[in-house]
C-alpha cells in the first residue's frame, strides 16, 4: 500500500496506532509471511484463537457465544449468533481430533446462548442479536447447523424441538417459486443461501418432516436458474451488480454439493462440481485464490478473501471424498499452504496469533482490517478434513434420506 493511501484511510479504522501500524507495515513489508508448520500447530492456533475470542465475552450478556472476531475499528466484537452456530460443530470434531474434551463444553455453552436467543415463532436474531436486530435466512440456517450438532452429537432433545421450530419458520419465508426474498441481508436474495437450505434438509431428514424436504429441493431449483455456463452463480453477491466474494462463492458451493449428497440428486452436485472446477483452474500454484470473480471466472481483485480460500480447500477435500478423485485433494492442500503462510503462530498480539485475516493483504475489501471469527473456523475444519478425512460436519442423516 502507497503511503499516500496508508494516509488517506478513514479514521475510522485508527491507523496510526502502533499495533494498528505493526499489523499493516507486516503486509505492506511481507514479513506476515510464516513458515508453513504441521496441520497440528496451525489447527491447534486456530482453535486457541476460537477460544480466546469465547473467552472474550466472559461476564457479558452475550457470555457463551463466540465473538464475532477482532477489527481495527471496534477491536473485540460481541458474540455473533450465525458463525456462533456453525463454530460449535468445529470444536466438537476438535475435541475429538485434539483430544481437548473442554471444547465440548465450550460447545454447550455455545448453544445454550444460541438457545436463549430464540424467539417463540422459531427465528433467531439477525446481526449481534441485540433488541430490534431482525432475523436472516443465512443466519438462521447456519444456526440450525449448530443445534443439529447439538442434537446428534450431544444428544439434547432441546435442540431437537427448538431446530424443528426455527426449519419450519425458515421454510414459510419461501416464495413459491423457491427464492427467499424475506429477512434477507441487503434486502435482495442470494445464491449462498444454499447454504442455509442445507441445514433446512438436513432438520426436515432428521425430523421425517417431508415438508421441509420439499422446501429445500424448491430453493435448490431456484438457485440452479442462477448459475451461468461457465459455472458461476450471478445473484450470488452481497450487493446487487457487484462481483461475489470468494466467499459466498464457496457457500453455494457447499450447499449445493451436501445437498446433492443427502437427496442423491446428481444435478445438484453437478452445479457444485462444475463451480468448483471453475476456481480450481484459476487457483495459482501456491494456492491463492482472488478476492472476487465475475462470471466466467475472471478474477476482477488484487487481495485474496482467505476465509474463501479456507472454504474452497473444504470443498475441494469434500469432492474428493465424495467422488474419489484424487486432483481435488491437490487443489485443497495447495489452499492450505498458501493459508497456513498468513496465520502467525507466535505473534505478539493475542488478536493476531492463530487468527486468520478477512483478506491478504489486511486492507482488502473483505472483512477489512478485521481476523473474523469464521475464517479461522474454516481454516481449522479445513485442517481436519484433510488430516482425518473426515466431513465436518458428520451427516448422520445420509441415511434418512428417503424422507
Amino acid at each position: 500500500m502507497p503511503l499516500s493511501q496508508l494516509l488517506s484511510l478513514p479514521a475510522r479504522y485508527k491507523p496510526w496506532q502502533p499495533r494498528h501500524i505493526r499489523i499493516i507495515l507486516n503486509d505492506v513489508l511481507s514479513r506476515d509471511r510464516q513458515t508453513p508448520q504441521s496441520h497440528e500447530a496451525h489447527l491447534a492456533a486456530a482453535i486457541d484463537w476460537l477460544c480466546h475470542a469465547q473467552d472474550q465475552r466472559d461476564g457479558k450478556p452475550d457470555a457463551g457465544g463466540v465473538s464475532a472476531g477482532w477489527s481495527f475499528e471496534d477491536g473485540w466484537l460481541p458474540s455473533y449468533p450465525e458463525t456462533t452456530g456453525y463454530i460449535i460443530e468445529t470444536f466438537l470434531a476438535a475435541a475429538a481430533l485434539l483430544e481437548r474434551p473442554e471444547l465440548i463444553d465450550r460447545a454447550r455453552r455455545m448453544l445454550d446462548w444460541e438457545l436463549s436467543l430464540q424467539q417463540a415463532d422459531g427465528a433467531f436474531p439477525g446481526h449481534f442479536g441485540e433488541p430490534g436486530s431482525h432475523p436472516v435466512i443465512f443466519n438462521q440456517g447456519q444456526i440450525l447447523h449448530g443445534l443439529i450438532a447439538g442434537h446428534t452429537q450431544l444428544g439434547r432433545q432441546d435442540c431437537l424441538e427448538r431446530m424443528l421450530r426455527g426449519a419450519r419458520w425458515m421454510a414459510a419465508q419461501m416464495d413459491a417459486d423457491g427464492c427467499f426474498r424475506r429477512f434477507e441481508h441487503n434486502g435482495v436474495p442470494h445464491v449462498y443461501n444454499t447454504r442455509a437450505t442445507w441445514a433446512l434438509l438436513r432438520v426436515g431428514l432428521l425430523t421425517r418432516e417431508p415438508e421441509l424436504v420439499a422446501a429445500a429441493r424448491r430453493n435448490l431449483d431456484w438457485a440452479l436458474t442462477q448459475q451461468t455456463p461457465s459455472g458461476w452463480y450471478a445473484t450470488n453477491a452481497f450487493v446487487p451488480g457487484r462481483s461475489p466474494f470468494t466467499h459466498t462463492i464457496a457457500y453455494a458451493i457447499r450447499g449445493f454439493l451436501e445437498c446433492g449428497v443427502l437427496l442423491d440428486e446428481p444435478r445438484y452436485l453437478d452445479s457444485a462440481v462444475k463451480a468448483a472446477q471453475g476456481l480450481a483452474r484459476v487457483q495459482r500454484r501456491d494456492g491463492w485464490l482472488a478476492g472476487t470473480y465475475r462470471d466466467g471466472w475472471v478474477a476482477d481483485a488484487g487481495y485474496a478473501c482467505l476465509t474463501g480460500i479456507a472454504q474452497m480447500s473444504l470443498n475441494w477435500t469434500r469432492l474428493a471424498q465424495v467422488t474419489g478423485e484424487a486432483i481435488w485433494r491437490e487443489h485443497a492442500r495447495s489452499a492450505l499452504a498458501y493459508l497456513k503462510t498468513t496465520q502467525r503462530l507466535e505473534d505478539p498480539d493475542d488478536a493476531v496469533r492463530g487468527g486468520i485475516a478477512g483478506s491478504s493483504p489486511i486492507w482488502g475489501d473483505y472483512s477489512r482490517f478485521e481476523y473474523p471469527n469464521w475464517a479461522a473456523k474454516f481454516f481449522a475444519d479445513a485442517l481436519m478434513m484433510d488430516m482425518a478425512d473426515i466431513a465436518i460436519p458428520a451427516s448422520p442423516e445420509v441415511s434418512d434420506r428417503g424422507c
